[in-house]
């Protein structure tokens, strides 16, 4: 073509760096987007409103990054992912009665499945955490779990070569402060939002379930769903159920030094629990089917069981038990447990 001027090649290759370049100082500055956390409408408010801790997409990936940076461990080995695995619903995918933290020492009690926590208002199996962002002080600091302590992770992180670039993204300082640390923590627990399981379509669309997970359910509603009510599955009060099998743990009575608190423990979700083996406050049942014979013949006597329990059991007949294993596998959202984190 008449007048046209070919390009040196070192023309080109100025341009193409340019353009990558500006590509990559746009997608660096598009990171600090916020980002939405799903509040389902058939869910009830939440108690956890991100109010002074807006969250983004870089507050997000930091939190993650540090949930399963085992750097926050004192012997560098384990994260809060090792306990919480995304496969497990976050509870421990080793199947391990108690969690096992660092230098394998052996943990107090199981370790709970996490989702849908800013709707928790207290956390841990005694309740002695009130709030989402106090919650990662427990395991951070406990020479059980990470052992390393809030005051050395943050001398820890400061110095490390890439994490105050992070927090310089997600809160514009790259001073790394105890406070920062648990924002970022917040802004990845707050978004893991479960609520596509099939009980979701039943209770979002009216879509039925099948016809054995029906029956399961009328059972559920009339001997567990003064416990595990809602579409959270838990009621989050805490509860004596006869099945503390030998323990000597004295639960919310730890937190609350109050004897009629003996042997009470946060009532769990039931949701995704067919992923969180084993079960109860220290792993004695391996089994959703142990669990559902527990409760139909093994509920013990105590001071401070709570009087909608039967002692002995429900007496469930084999065709109960069935059902009620059909509908625990429709509180399974396996779009939560699948997706990658």
């Amino acid at each position: 073509m008449k007048g046209y001027i070919k390009p040196s090649p070192v023309i080109i290759l100025l341009g193409m760096l340019l353009l990558f370049a500006c590509a990559r100082d746009a997608k660096e500055e598009n990171t600090n987007v916020p980002l939405y956390i799903r509040q389902p409408a058939h869910f009830p408010k939440p108690v956890y409103t991100f109010d002074n801790n807006p969250p983004t997409r870089s507050g997000f990936e930091l939190g993650k990054r540090l949930f399963f940076d085992p750097i926050l461990s004192l012997d560098q080995q384990v994260s809060c992912g090792t306990c919480h695995a995304a496969s497990a619903a976050f509870a421990d995918p080793r199947s391990t009665a108690v969690s096992k933290g660092v230098f394998g020492r052996s943990g107090l009690r199981n370790t709970p499945a996490l989702a849908n926590l800013i709707w928790y208002p207290h956390f841990n199996q005694d309740g002695g955490i009130n709030h989402i962002e106090v919650q990662p002080v427990a395991p951070i600091n406990d020479s059980l779990e990470l052992g390393v302590g809030i005051a050395n992770a943050v001398r820890i992180l400061q110095n490390h070569p890439e994490y105050p670039g992070l927090f310089e993204r997600a809160f514009d300082s790259d001073s790394v402060t105890a406070a920062r640390i648990l924002w970022a923590f917040a802004q990845f627990m707050g978004a893991l939002v479960s609520d596509n399981a099939p009980i979701d379509a039943f209770h979002r669309d009216n879509k039925p379930l099948p016809e054995k997970a029906m029956r399961g359910k009328v059972i559920f509603d009339e001997s567990c769903a003064g416990c595990h009510s809602g579409v959270l599955q838990t009621d989050f009060s805490f509860k004596n159920n006869g099945l503390n099998m030998g323990s000597n743990d004295i639960g919310r009575a730890e937190v609350t030094g109050n004897i009629q608190d003996e042997g009470r423990f946060r009532v769990p979700s039931l949701r995704n629990v067919e992923y969180t083996a084993p079960y109860m406050h220290h792993g004695q049942l391996n089994t959703l089917n142990d669990v559902i014979e527990a409760y139909s013949t093994s509920i013990a006597a105590h001071p401070n069981l709570d009087p909608n329990l039967p002692v002995g059991g429900f007496d469930f007949s084999s065709q109960q038990k069935e059902d009620l294993y059909q509908f625990l596998l429709q509180l399974s959202d396996q779009t939560f447990v699948n997706q990658s984190f």
